[in-house]
C-alpha cells in the first residue's frame, strides 16, 4: 500500500495544482463509484447497456476508485497500510464468530485477531 501511495504522490507532485481539496476529491470519488455502479448494473443487474455506450472494465473502474481514495489519503496524510491493518483487526475482533467458517478456513489464522508482537 505504501508503494501505491508513493506512486500516486509522485504522479500528483509533478503538477503545480497538486492534490485537489478534500471536497473536490470526495466528489471525484462519488463520480468514480457511480461509474463502477453503472458497469456492475450493466454486468449483473437489470439495466442493459445502450449500444452506443463504450465498453468499460470493472477492474479499471475499481482502480479509478482506488486512485481517488489514495489521493484523499495522501492529501490528508493518512497511511492507508496502518489504517487498513486497524480495520482488519476491527473486523476480525467483531466478526470472527459472526458467520460459519468454511472447513478449509477453520485451521488458518484469518478468523483470529493477528498477533503483531505489540502487546495487543
Amino acid at each position: 500500500m505504501k508503494e501505491l501511495q508513493e506512486q500516486v504522490d509522485q504522479w500528483i507532485s509533478r503538477f503545480e495544482e497538486g492534490y485537489w481539496p478534500p471536497l473536490t476529491n470526495l466528489a471525484r470519488l462519488m463520480e468514480e463509484v457511480g461509474e463502477l455502479s453503472r458497469i456492475m448494473n450493466h454486468s449483473f443487474g437489470s439495466k442493459t447497456k445502450k449500444p452506443e455506450e463504450q465498453e468499460q472494465e470493472i477492474a479499471e473502474e475499481l482502480a479509478d476508485v482506488l486512485f481517488v481514495i489514495i489521493c484523499i489519503a495522501n492529501e490528508q496524510h493518512i497511511d492507508l497500510e496502518v489504517a487498513f491493518e486497524a480495520v482488519m483487526k476491527k473486523y476480525r475482533d467483531r466478526d470472527s464468530d459472526r458467520w460459519e467458517l468454511k472447513e478449509s478456513s477453520k485451521e488458518d489464522n484469518l478468523s483470529r485477531p493477528p498477533s503483531c508482537g505489540d502487546g495487543s
